[in-house]
């Protein structure tokens, strides 16, 4: 087994440090760049009134630490996944996340906080795009939801050919994939020449929806991980 890790720049170590602990090889390709974005002075306001926060990403959390400082909302704090619980919860902050068996939206929606929340107001902190079956489903139970877009989400900038060529040198069979945007990026960054060698990789992807994304974009070798943290990653390996 020879590993791809796609995460951002700087957020690969803790894979690394455990696939080099179990003797796995692996390379780094980060197939995902953000970078912070000008936020709205409205925007701001509805987040800081808001009675629930909910943070999609560590990312999200990262960057609404810069926009709020010492002065966080009276809010009550959820996350998506571990790692950003995690985040927020350096900050200090009590923070309610995912069940364990599902840390994603689907599991999100499950909470009993998240059962009657007909007249709330609930900010979602995230990049640009992404989770609207979230929001909707929270619209639809009657919150009053807004979007605090924090960051925007890019490809870094790498040249198909060699890095495809590269990948293929090392022995890549096993690719690690996040979130829906890695997936993304990496079927645009593939020449079509060499989907075959692609469709013959072991992808592990962190949820249903990510996984149904791959099949549907003719992926055969997909594997649910069921998160995208470290551990549920490395138990989709079998390490």
């Amino acid at each position: 087994m020879k590993v791809l890790l796609t995460r951002p720049e700087g957020r690969n170590g803790q894979m690394q440090q455990a696939l080099t602990e179990r003797g796995v090889a692996f390379m780094v390709t980060p197939l995902l760049c953000v970078e912070g974005i000008a936020v709205s002075p409205e925007a701001l306001s509805l987040a800081k009134e808001a009675d629930m926060l909910i943070f999609i990403s560590t990312t999200a959390v990262t960057h609404a630490a810069k926009l709020f400082g010492s002065h966080w909302p009276t809010s009550r704090y959820y996350a998506v996944g571990e790692a950003t619980a995690a985040a927020l919860e350096q900050l200090g902050l009590n923070v309610t996340r995912a069940p364990d068996d599902c840390q994603q939206t689907e599991g999100l929606l499950q909470l009993p906080d998240f059962d009657q929340v007909s007249g709330r107001k609930i900010g979602i902190i995230r990049g640009e795009g992404g989770r609207e079956t979230l929001a909707e489903t929270l619209s639809q139970r009657g919150a009053q939801v807004n979007y605090l877009e924090v960051y925007r989400r890019g490809c870094p900038p790498l040249d198909p050919q060699a890095t495809v060529a590269a990948w293929q040198a090392f022995g890549i069979d096993t690719l690690l994939l996040t979130s829906g945007e890695v997936l993304d990026n990496l079927l645009k960054l593939v020449p079509k020449e060499c989907f075959a060698w692609l469709n013959s990789c072991h992808i592990i992807v962190p949820s249903c929806r990510v996984e149904a994304q791959a099949r549907d974009k003719g992926l055969t070798r997909v594997t649910n991980a069921g998160a995208a943290n470290h551990q549920a990653m490395l138990d989709a390996l079998s390490l």
